[in-house]
C-alpha cells in the first residue's frame, strides 16, 4: 500500500491564502460587535474554557491575540522558552517530540476550540514538545502577563485550567498504557477509534478524521514503522473498520474499532 497522500511541509506561500504565519500577530478585537462574539465563540467552545460564563468570557477576549499559521509551520520548537497558551480557532497542529536521531513521536492532533502550549505558563520551564500546523490554522494566543491576573482573579478560568491539566493527564495515563499493554494493531485501532471520538462524540459509524494521515504520521502516533503500519491498515480495511480515500480516512464503525484494540 502506498502512502494515502504526500505530506510535504510548506513553508512557503501565499499571504494572502493563509496569512503571514508567527509573524501575524493580531489583536482580537475587544469591541462590542460581531467580531468580538466570534472569538467569545471560537474560545467557548475550547476544552478548556467550555462551561466559563458568556461573561468571564467576554473579559478575556479583550486579552487574545490572533495568529495564522500555514500548513508546515512550526508554532513553536520543543525546548523554546515559552510565553503564551494557544487556542485553535481553525485548523489543525500536531503535538510531537523528536528523537536525537530526528524520529518523530506524534503525542497529539488537535483541532478547532483545543488547547495547548498551556504548561509553560505554569512552571516557568522550556516547551516539552513541538507544535506544528498541519493545515492552515488559526489561533488566539493568551499571553503571561494576562494569564496570570486572570488564575489569581477568575475562579472559573482557573477552575478550567485545572480541570484542562486533568484531563491531559489521564490522556497522557491511557496513552502509556497503551504503548505497554496493546500491540501495534491495538495502539492503532484505539488511536483511531479515540480520533473519531474526539472529531464527532455523537456518531458512531462514517467518521471522517478529517484529512488522509500518512503512513509515516500514523506510525508516529503510535510507535511503529511505516511497513508496519502498512500491514495494519490494510487489515482494519479489510475487517471492515476503516476506509482508506483520497483525502481522508474514515472510521466505520467506532464501537468496532475500539473493541479491535482489546482483542
Amino acid at each position: 500500500m502506498t502512502p494515502y497522500t504526500q505530506s510535504t511541509p510548506q513553508h512557503g506561500g501565499s499571504l494572502e491564502e493563509v496569512g503571514a504565519g508567527p509573524m501575524s500577530d493580531q489583536r482580537a478585537p475587544g469591541a462590542a460587535g460581531s467580531e468580538t462574539d466570534a472569538v467569545i465563540e471560537a474560545i467557548g467552545r475550547s476544552r478548556l474554557f467550555r462551561g466559563v460564563p458568556e461573561a468571564d468570557l467576554a473579559a478575556i477576549a479583550p486579552m487574545l491575540r490572533q495568529r495564522r499559521y500555514r500548513a508546515g509551520e512550526t508554532i513553536f520548537h520543543e525546548g523554546d522558552p515559552g510565553d503564551a497558551m494557544h487556542v485553535i480557532a481553525s485548523g489543525r497542529a500536531k503535538i510531537s517530540i523528536e528523537s536525537l536521531e530526528g524520529d518523530e513521536a506524534i503525542l497529539v492532533t488537535l483541532g478547532p476550540g483545543e488547547v495547548f502550549g498551556e504548561l509553560v505558563l505554569l512552571d516557568g520551564a522550556p516547551r516539552s514538545a513541538a507544535a506544528i500546523a498541519v493545515e492552515p490554522t488559526v489561533t488566539y494566543i493568551l499571553t503571561l502577563p494576562d494569564f496570570g491576573p486572570l488564575m489569581a482573579g477568575n475562579d472559573a478560568f482557573r477552575l478550567a485550567i485545572l480541570h484542562n491539566l486533568a484531563q491531559e493527564l489521564r490522556r497522557l495515563t491511557v496513552h502509556v498504557s497503551e504503548l505497554h499493554f496493546l500491540d501495534l494493531a491495538g495502539r492503532l485501532a484505539s488511536r483511531l477509534a479515540r480520533m473519531a471520538e474526539d472529531i464527532a462524540p455523537d456518531q458512531r459509524e462514517e467518521v471522517r478524521l478529517g484529512r488522509a494521515y500518512t503512513q509515516t504520521e500514523l506510525a508516529a502516533m503510535i510507535g511503529g514503522t511505516r511497513q508496519s503500519v502498512n500491514r495494519v491498515v490494510a487489515e482494519l480495511v479489510s475487517e471492515g473498520l476503516l476506509r482508506v480515500e483520497h483525502d481522508d480516512l474514515v472510521v466505520i464503525d467506532v464501537g468496532r474499532m475500539a473493541q479491535r484494540a482489546r482483542w
